[in-house]
């Protein structure tokens, strides 16, 4: 009978063990994708794009996905998002106070949709990268949204 007792509390223990487990990946997961965003929306430039973007949404959630809206004065709306699970690398072009941060994904895994354009029709197309207008971005800020989109990718295949 203490056999079995013991046993039972060694499995119990591992249980509650591998329940908490689960519960902290899911944290650390939230804790990663709210890093990125908080990164992505402290560098991005407005001052770029007052004259014609009336608001703009950028946003990453704890599902994986990266996504940007632009709401442009002439009523046009462009949307570009992409699973991080996707992401291939990144790129910087510009001076060290104002650029273009590219996003750039393993094939054609970006979406890209554009509505109410007066010019042109609606579009829905792919695309291998996604372009956020960025300011004040250091190397330690790259290397780090680098690392955590990474590290977000190997937890988002661990759930799975």
């Amino acid at each position: 009978m203490k056999k079995f007792t013991l046993n039972l509390k060694i499995c119990l223990t591992l249980a509650m063990c591998l329940l908490f487990m689960g519960f902290s990946k899911l944290k650390l997961l939230d804790e990663q994708t709210d890093y990125i965003q908080q990164l992505l929306v402290g560098h991005y430039n407005k001052e770029l794009e007052t004259s014609q973007i009336k608001h703009y949404e950028l946003n990453v959630t704890n599902s994986g996905f990266c996504r940007y809206k632009r709401f442009f004065k002439s009523g046009k709306i462009e949307y570009f998002s992409f699973n991080l699970m996707k992401f291939k690398d990144l790129d910087y072009q510009g001076t060290d106070t104002i650029g273009d941060l590219y996003l750039y994904t393993r094939g054609d895994d970006v979406i890209v949709q554009t509505y109410n354009d007066k010019n042109e029709e609606d579009v829905d197309t792919m695309a291998n990268y996604m372009s956020i207008p960025v300011k004040n971005m250091n190397t330690q800020d790259l290397t780090a949204l680098s690392e955590q989109i990474r590290k977000t990718n190997a937890r988002l295949l661990a759930q799975k």
